[in-house]
C-alpha cells in the first residue's frame, strides 16, 4: 500500500485483496444496472443555526488536538496505537469502488455495494475505537454529471442503507448528519434523511457525517453570502467578522468538532477533490493506494499509526 505523510513519505505495502468482512450491520441489495462510474454515495445534514462562543482558538488541545476519552463498551486499541494519541475527527473521501468491480470483470454496481460493506466496517471500527467524529465524502455535487443511470443506483443505495442501519445506529448511539446541497436528492431521500437525523440527533457515541452533494468551494461562498447578508441587515459589523464567524455558517458546524485531525484518500489519487477545503487547515493527510472496498481494519490501523507519528505545530516550531 502507497502511504504518505507529510513531510516525510512512508513504506509501501501489498494491498489486501477484497474478502467479505463479517460485520453486526446488514448489507442490503440492489440491483445491478449498466456500468457505472466511481465513487459510494451517501448524503447532507441540516445545519442548525447553531452561535458558537466567541473564543480564541486553543489550536494545540480543545479544538483540533486529539484526546483519549474512549466510552464504556469499546475494545482494546490494536497493538502500535495510543489511545491518549487518537484522533478525534477522522475524515474519508471513499475512491475507486468502479475501478475495484471493473478489475474483477463484476456486474455495475458491485463496487458500490462492497464499498459500503468497507463503510460499514469503519464505522464500527470508529464505534469501538472511541473516534468522536468520521465524515465520509459519498457524493460530490460535480458529480450530478454522471450518467443518469449511475447517479439513480446510488441514490437507490444511499436510500436502503439509511434504511437498513437507522435502527443499530439509534441502538448503538450513533448521531448521523448529512451535509450538502439536499435539494437535488429525491423527495423520499429527504425526508428518510430528515427523519434519521431527528431520530439521532440525541446520541453522543460516534458522529457520523455524510457528505452528498456537497462542494467544499461553495461551503464557503454559501457562508460569506450569510455573513454578509447579516452585515447588511445591521445584526453585525464588517470589523466583527472572523474565523469564528465564518465556521459557524460552514456546514460542518453540525459537529463539536468541525476541523477532521485526519484525512484518508484511497485509490492512490493525491487530491483533496473539493472536500471540506476550510477545515482541512491543520488536517494530517494520509493516501493509501488501496481501492475503496479493499480498504479495512489492516489500512486504517496503518493511518492511524501513520497519525500517531506525526508531530502537529500549528505554525508553532518544536523548542
Amino acid at each position: 500500500m502507497l502511504s504518505l505523510r507529510f513531510p516525510i513519505s512512508f513504506e509501501n505495502s501489498l494491498i489486501t485483496p477484497f474478502k467479505p468482512r463479517p460485520s453486526r450491520f446488514q448489507t442490503p441489495t440492489v440491483q445491478s444496472l449498466p456500468r457505472l462510474s466511481s465513487s459510494l454515495s451517501l448524503p447532507r445534514a441540516t445545519t442548525a443555526g447553531v452561535v458558537l462562543k466567541e473564543e480564541d482558538r486553543e489550536l494545540s488541545n480543545n479544538r483540533f488536538a486529539p484526546r483519549g476519552d474512549f466510552p464504556p463498551g469499546g475494545e482494546p486499541l490494536p497493538a502500535g496505537l495510543q489511545r491518549e494519541l487518537m484522533p478525534r475527527h477522522v475524515a474519508v473521501i471513499m475512491d475507486g469502488n468502479v475501478r475495484w468491480e471493473r478489475r474483477r470483470g463484476l456486474p455495475a454496481g458491485s463496487g458500490h455495494e462492497a464499498g459500503a460493506r468497507s463503510l460499514r466496517e469503519l464505522v464500527e471500527l470508529c464505534w469501538k475505537w472511541g473516534i468522536r467524529v468520521l465524515t465520509v465524502f459519498a457524493f460530490s455535487y460535480d458529480n450530478w454529471v454522471r450518467p443518469q443511470v449511475e447517479v439513480d443506483f446510488l441514490m437507490n443505495l444511499f436510500e436502503k442503507m439509511t434504511s437498513s442501519e437507522i435502527d443499530s445506529f439509534a441502538r448503538d448511539g450513533i448521531r448521523i448528519s448529512v451535509i450538502g446541497d439536499l435539494s437535488k436528492l429525491p423527495n423520499s431521500l429527504q425526508k428518510l434523511i430528515s427523519d434519521a437525523e431527528d431520530r439521532t440527533k440525541g446520541n453522543f457515541r460516534l458522529h457520523l457525517i455524510v457528505a452528498v452533494s456537497y462542494s467544499g468551494k461553495y461551503d464557503i461562498v454559501q457562508a460569506c453570502k450569510n455573513i454578509s447578508q447579516k452585515v447588511k441587515d445591521g445584526l453585525i459589523q464588517v470589523d466583527d467578522v472572523n474565523e469564528s464567524f465564518i465556521e459557524q455558517e460552514l456546514e460542518t458546524n453540525c459537529t463539536e468538532f468541525p476541523y477532521p485531525d485526519l484525512l484518508i484518500r484511497t485509490s492512490g489519487e493525491l487530491r483533496v477533490s473539493n472536500f471540506l477545503l476550510w477545515q482541512l487547515a491543520y488536517t494530517e493527510f494520509f493516501f493509501v493506494s488501496a481501492l475503496w472496498p479493499d480498504f479495512g481494519k489492516a489500512e486504517f490501523v496503518e493511518a492511524l499509526i501513520s497519525f500517531q507519528q506525526r508531530q502537529r505545530r500549528y505554525g508553532g516550531r518544536d523548542l
